[in-house]
């Protein structure tokens, strides 16, 4: 398995090292203007002239999706329950789940600024808006596919509603809400940026945007990278979180330890 680690290490290293050379590459043959696509290292020197500017947006857009991670997350989870052991409630909340992913984002960013004003709150609004419905969706359908036997037999022991949601619905539905806590990790970033277009004062979405009003290209893609830095780091801590909690589910498309 250690092998396997150093292997998938090695091979994120020479694919980032190839893309950066075909970046390098696409800019020396077209000799495309440096305003609409810098080179690699005016890239890494914005970046490095800038570094604590792009810290500093940095903090609060991460700020924004990490709590809007959580708070999406939560939300997500009590949504499902409500869904499973509701039926009334049911009937009219589906249709809402469904009507917050049918419109879209871009529309609803402008009210939530103006609701929330410009500060985090709009924005972490957003990224919990945008992962809300996969996170529902995985659990909900976790909770109510539930194995047959498993509750006939809890009905067997006289297992309480309570003892039948803690050792029976929720450790069946975690490999679903798994797969709905991934998509989330990896969109939860969209909904803050999009926030930050809309309206904010700071944030990486913030400084891209007038970056490219002011033509500084180079400045726009290292905020662009450091988001995507971000972004990929938290999807696989957050990958490698939940494959630590669900060790009891074997993935049949990695080695072994044998191997």
């Amino acid at each position: 398995m250690a092998i396997f680690e150093r292997s998938r290490a090695i091979t994120a290293a020479t694919t980032t090292a190839g893309l950066l050379l075909v970046w390098q590459l696409v800019v020396w043959v077209s000799a495309v203007p440096h305003y609409i696509l810098p080179a690699p290292w005016d890239v890494l020197g914005a970046w490095w002239a800038h570094a604590g500017r792009l810290l500093d947006h940095a903090e609060v857009t991460i700020i924004e999706i990490v709590v809007g991670l959580i708070l999406g997350l939560m939300l997500g989870v009590a949504s499902a329950l409500t869904l499973t052991y509701f039926r009334p409630v049911r009937r009219w909340m589906l249709p809402v789940l469904v009507v917050s992913q049918a419109l879209p984002v871009f529309a609803l960013a402008p009210l939530l600024v103006l609701w929330l004003g410009y500060g985090l709150a709009s924005k972490i609004a957003m990224a919990v808006l945008i992962i809300y419905f996969p996170v529902t969706a995985a659990c909900y359908d976790g909770l109510r596919h539930t194995p047959r036997g498993w509750l006939d037999l809890a009905a067997t022991m006289d297992a309480s509603a309570f003892a039948v949601l803690r050792h029976i619905r929720l450790p069946g539905a975690l490999p679903a809400l798994a797969s709905g806590v991934r998509v989330a990790t990896a969109v939860a970033p969209i909904g803050a940026v999009v926030g930050e277009w809309v309206g904010s004062s700071a944030g990486l979405g913030y400084l891209m945007l007038h970056a490219n009003a002011r033509m500084q290209v180079d400045l726009m893609f290292a905020a662009l990278i450091t988001l995507a830095v971000f972004a990929v780091t938290l999807y696989f801590a957050m990958d490698a979180a939940l494959k630590r909690l669900l060790h009891w589910q074997a993935d049949t498309t990695s080695p072994t330890s044998e191997d």
